[in-house]
């Protein structure tokens, strides 16, 4: 399980594989100087709810895993959560969809 941080301050445990590819959109967005809000849902055991945060090129954002290997990628969850970070809400962590290509984006938040 590993760990997205954000400036120090909030933080939460994301499976290594989710979290390489929300790293992908992440850093895209932020190369393009494309600011945008960060949702996730908090733990039970931490309360529940949710946390945004607003993520913008002078963010100072830890992306820390578990594991050594790199998981292979599906493109086709890089570009659902691209489309999630583009709209209004901002990104979200949504179920890994079948990486059957493009055009296939079904966007299933995670629980």
């Amino acid at each position: 399980m590993g760990k997205f941080i954000y400036d120090g301050g909030p933080k939460t445990e994301i499976e290594d594989r989710a979290l390489t590819h929300l790293q992908l959109v992440i850093t895209a967005k932020l190369r393009r100087g494309e600011p945008f809000p960060f949702t996730w849902k908090e733990d039970a055991s931490t309360g529940g709810g949710r946390t945004t945060v607003w993520v913008h090129p002078g963010s100072s954002l830890v992306f820390k895993y578990a594991g050594s290997r790199q998981p292979a990628l599906n493109r086709a969850w890089v570009d659902a959560l691209a489309y999630t970070a583009n709209a209004p809400t901002g990104l979200y962590l949504i179920h890994e969809p079948a990486n059957t290509g493009p055009g296939t984006s079904p966007l299933e938040v995670v629980a």
